[in-house]
């Protein structure tokens, strides 16, 4: 699918993998990108993308993605004044790293996950990805019922892409028992969104990455990176967003490209 004239939507958009989609999407002339976050930070980035490249339609939304009310108004903002959102990128997410079960060797207590920090976790990083690639995939759906196409034909091309952002940590990782499960889950989320949005032609990807250099992955401690991390990866470095932003480019880019993409950087702790 062409990126240029394409309606685009990033969450997570002030930082790391989202902001570096951004700036990819603007470069290939987009016909208008919304920029979503949690902080007033989106303004300023929205601003400064403007500023840089001469963009005039990038659209700044601050709010919680996990918000429903919030998320429907972004997709009818964009919809209104530039037509469906064909690429939508859910790039937020959120780390609540911790043992399954801590046991405290000096008292003998032992205690579980904080069930709170479970639920969040697989809001933001499970249910907020899943239901933004749902919009799309009704933004769609809606522009078919005004044209009153009944079913979508390969020959009318694709007509949007989503991109979830997993995670190697997909297959399990010490320490990681929420996030690992949410990204597991976005997994069947993924098959299963391609197999129904295809009906529309709306295709729905996912990218794996391995260690990024970005502010999430920083909260990992440096020493226990350098020690316990780095040893495995293959390439013996993190990976900068803007390679995932390519890889993420590709991936909207190459229509045949539908399988699950891992840019981990042979990191090999599952070998």
């Amino acid at each position: 699918m062409d990126i240029e004239n394409r309606v685009a939507v990033i969450t997570g958009a002030t930082g790391g993998i989202g902001l570096s989609v951004a700036n990819y999407l603007i470069e290939k002339r987009v016909r208008a990108i919304g920029l979503v976050d949690l902080s007033d930070e989106c303004l300023n980035t929205a601003e400064s993308l403007k500023n840089i490249t001469g963009h005039p339609n990038i659209k700044p939304f601050c709010g919680n993605v996990c918000d429903s009310q919030f998320r429907e108004g972004v997709f009818n903002a964009l919809e209104s004044e530039f037509g469906p959102v064909g690429i939508c990128v859910p790039a937020a997410g959120i780390l609540r790293d911790g043992l399954a079960v801590q046991a405290a060797t000096q008292s003998g207590s032992i205690a579980l996950y904080s069930d709170a920090h479970f639920r969040q976790v697989m809001e933001v990083n499970l249910m907020h990805p899943i239901y933004w690639s749902m919009e799309t995939i009704a933004g769609i759906v809606r522009r078919q019922q005004q044209q009153e196409v009944d079913r979508w034909q390969p020959e009318m091309g694709v007509q949007a892409v989503n991109i979830m952002i997993g995670s190697v940590s997909s297959r399990g990782n010490r320490g990681q028992i929420s996030y690992a499960s949410a990204k597991s889950g976005l997994r069947g989320a993924c098959a299963t969104l391609n197999k129904e949005g295809l009906r529309h032609g709306v295709l729905t990807k996912i990218i794996h990455p391995g260690f990024v250099d970005t502010p999430m992955v920083d909260q990992v401690d440096a020493a226990y990176f350098d020690r316990h991390l780095k040893p495995d990866i293959g390439l013996g470095r993190k990976i900068q967003p803007p390679e995932i932003a390519e890889c993420i480019g590709s991936m909207i880019e190459n229509d045949p490209l539908t399988g699950e993409v891992w840019a981990s950087a042979s990191f090999r702790p599952f070998a």
